[in-house]
């Protein structure tokens, strides 16, 4: 008879924790100095690359101005400086007005289609 393989439900709270703990610090204490850059390089990388929304960009924001601090308005005038042809400027916040004309003008466009099972 096979022998039933432990699941994390069989775990309390604490014991899972607890061996969580363990594997993050033997993971850590396993990985070469290198394989640590790249790791912490694509931590980074995601967490400040793939925000979605406004609240996830508004922490990446925060998180890179503490980072650089004092230089951090010098920064973006340099980059507006090199980029300066990007005309992309992104909304900080949606306008109700063009919102509603947007949505007028999809229920519109809706309207005119048929539903090919309709008879």
């Amino acid at each position: 008879m096979k022998k039933k393989s432990i699941i994390y439900s069989d775990l309390s709270k604490k014991q899972l924790e607890n061996l969580k703990k363990l594997y993050i610090q033997k993971k850590v204490e396993s990985m070469s100095h290198q394989e640590l850059k790249e790791y912490v390089l694509e931590i980074i990388s995601h967490q400040i690359n793939d925000t979605i929304g406004k609240e996830e960009e508004m922490e990446a924001w925060k998180e890179m101005s503490d980072f650089f601090g004092e230089k951090f308005e010098i920064i973006i005038l340099e980059i507006q400086t090199k980029y300066i042809d990007d005309k992309n400027v992104l909304e900080t916040e949606i306008d109700p007005q063009k919102q509603r004309m947007e949505l007028l003008d999809r229920n519109k466009l809706d309207k005119g289609k048929t539903d090919m099972w309709d008879d």
